[in-house]
Formats: C-alpha cells, sequence, structure tokens
C-alpha cells in the first residue's frame, strides 16, 4: 500500500489549504526564482530598458577567472564566446558563466540565477519560456537567441545527467 505522506504534502503556506502532489511544492523553488524575475524584468517600461538591465547584470557579475575559460567549459556555436562551468554538490546543480557579450553574459547570468542550487529534477521541470513573456528572447537577435537556447541546453542536459545517476545510486 502507498503512504500518502510520501507522495503528498499539506501545503498551507499559500493558502492552498488541501493536498497537493509533493511535485508542485518541489516545483515552488523554481517557480518562485521564476516570478521574482519575471517581476523584475516586467517592471521595465519598455525593452530598452529591460535590455539595459540585463547588460548591467551582466557587467556586475565577477564572471569566471581565467582558469576555467578553457575549451571544455566553452559553448560550440554561438557567435559571442560563452564558458559555462557546471558543477554538482550534495544533490544540487550549480552553474557560473562568462561571456566577451554583455547581452548574452547578462542573459546567461539570470539563467544561472534561477537554475543554480536547484536539484536536478527541479531543473529539468523548470522551463525558462517565461523569458517570452517578459519581452526579453523576442527582441534578440537570432545570433543571441541561439545563444540563449545553447546555454538552457548545457544546463539541461548537466541536470539530466545528474538526475539519471541519482536515480541509479
Amino acid at each position: 500500500m502507498i503512504d500518502l505522506t510520501q507522495q503528498f504534502s499539506l501545503w498551507q503556506g499559500f493558502g492552498l489549504g488541501r493536498l497537493v502532489p509533493l511535485c508542485h511544492v518541489i516545483q515552488m523553488r523554481f517557480c518562485d526564482r521564476q516570478e521574482r524575475m519575471t517581476a523584475e524584468l516586467a517592471g521595465f517600461k519598455n525593452s530598452q530598458e529591460r535590455f539595459a538591465h540585463v547588460v548591467r547584470r551582466g557587467r556586475e557579475y565577477a564572471g569566471l577567472t581565467p582558469e576555467f575559460k578553457v575549451d571544455a567549459n566553452r559553448l560550440d556555436g554561438c557567435l559571442a564566446r560563452v564558458w559555462l562551468v557546471s558543477e554538482f554538490d550534495n544533490g544540487r546543480c550549480r552553474f557560473r558563466v562568462d561571456s566577451d557579450s554583455a547581452i548574452v553574459k547578462g542573459i546567461a547570468v539570470i539563467l544561472c540565477e534561477i537554475y543554480s542550487g536547484l536539484p536536478p529534477d527541479e531543473i529539468l521541470a523548470g522551463d525558462p519560456a517565461f523569458l517570452e513573456q517578459v519581452g526579453l528572447s523576442q527582441h534578440l537577435t537570432p545570433n543571441r537567441r541561439d545563444s540563449l537556447g545553447k546555454i538552457w541546453k548545457r544546463i539541461h542536459a548537466f541536470a539530466s545527467g545528474h538526475a539519471q545517476q541519482d536515480r541509479v545510486h
């Protein structure tokens, strides 16, 4: 017989007052980050202000030291040079990034902030499509949109590999 306490969790923090599948509770961490980022980006009047903010975030981010800017960390096929360092520690994925393009770096920083520190299954369930909702991805040039897609694919592949490892152990 299945123990329902393992399958469901009562979540009153959001006033739901009903049984909610545990997967929805786990999702909220990603959802909280997504909502915060959506509110932050939607707070700008137009796409120029939004992109200026993204560029500023990229410039304020420390980036990677030279020993991490190696071919093994570089994303192939991007017009801009992009490096993504992926680490797995205590059941959580961590990501750090750098780029020689300010806008690509800013967008990559946003993705890393949202997904870094989450368990693999939560990353795999969290879709970055919300970036379209706030008017970020559709105003990118095709090359920058391609870079965004490659960053997401690398994050997704890393999480997928570690989710499979967790299931084996």
